[in-house]
């Protein structure tokens, strides 16, 4: 097998989520060579977790005959302290050394990130936000997270957890969130946060947000308050961000990021919060879309 291609590494991206793990080989152009899915064993354990991503890797060598860079995403990031993962909602991972134990079984060094912080080192460095210095890339879906990158350099920061807005409360006294708070951005922004919100005040409980965005366009008054909130929610916890990075361009991804109501007046919700007299920072839709955080993976070993 090569070990090199045109001079340069090769780069292995792994996106490993939930319910799938995906892979991808990426040239030193960016350009996608092959992909690959599997089921994501998670119901088998953590050793049947790492065994499919074992596996994902030595396919896509063996379809490309060039051995990669592995890089991986990862829902949760590195504890500093312990060096295992933390705060992923693929629970059999949590307190395993994770980075050292594929590491061992892939013989190789890997660079594994949160997978919003992959995402938005993707739609950096060639995505949305590719020709803007700073980036703030927002995931708005099933959870919120979030990654900073300066520069074309993702900033993780002591501790891992830069970027990480979704756990920032917004509304003392509103839901519960998994981390033990209550009223964290995750628990008003996400699509679970919105149903959950337009059934708190009398809203259909077999809608999803989908749903609930088309009511509100089709003009169902329950339908259009719950979005009212949301863009008020959305504009209140961006604006602290700001306040705080001041970012050239925030993008946004996930399935909430679909909503098209986000960019025109959800930016205009923003814009009434920040501690300016103006907003310049653009906030745009991703590039990659689904594909973001599997490039992003790759990229973690930047192209030579």
């Amino acid at each position: 097998m090569q070990e090199r291609h045109n001079g340069n590494p090769m780069r292995i991206g792994i996106d490993l989520g939930g319910t799938k793990t995906e892979g991808i080989v990426m040239d030193d152009a960016g350009r996608i060579l092959t992909r690959e899915r599997r089921p994501t064993p998670q119901a088998d354990g953590y050793e049947a977790i790492l065994e499919n991503i074992r596996g994902l890797v030595f396919d896509l060598e063996h379809q490309t005959g060039v051995s990669c860079h592995v890089g991986i995403g990862t829902p949760g990031a590195i504890s500093a302290r312990t060096g295992c993962l933390k705060n992923s909602n693929t629970v059999c991972l949590n307190g395993k050394p994770v980075k050292a134990d594929l590491e061992k079984i892939l013989a190789r060094p890997i660079r594994l990130a949160n997978d919003a912080n992959c995402f938005a080192l993707s739609e950096s460095l060639d995505g949305a936000g590719k020709d803007y210095g700073v980036v703030f890339g927002v995931i708005l879906g099933t959870g919120v997270g979030g990654g900073i990158v300066f520069h074309g350099r993702l900033h993780e920061g002591p501790q891992h957890i830069a970027g990480e807005w979704g756990h920032n409360v917004l509304e003392a006294g509103g839901p519960p969130c998994y981390c033990g708070k209550r009223g964290c951005v995750e628990t008003l922004l996400s699509g679970p946060g919105l149903m959950l919100d337009y059934v708190k005040h009398g809203g259909d409980p077999t809608h999803d947000t989908r749903a609930i965005v088309a009511r509100a366009a089709a003009g169902d008054d329950g339908a259009e308050r719950a979005m009212q909130r949301y863009l008020d929610r959305f504009g209140r916890a961006l604006s602290a961000v700001i306040n705080i990075l001041d970012p050239d361009a925030i993008v946004l991804g996930g399935g909430m990021s679909n909503i098209v109501r986000l960019y025109a007046e959800g930016r205009a919700r923003i814009e009434d919060s920040i501690f300016n007299d103006e907003l310049r920072t653009r906030i745009l839709p991703h590039l990659h879309g689904d594909s973001s955080g599997v490039r992003g993976a790759a990229q973690l070993w930047p192209a030579r």
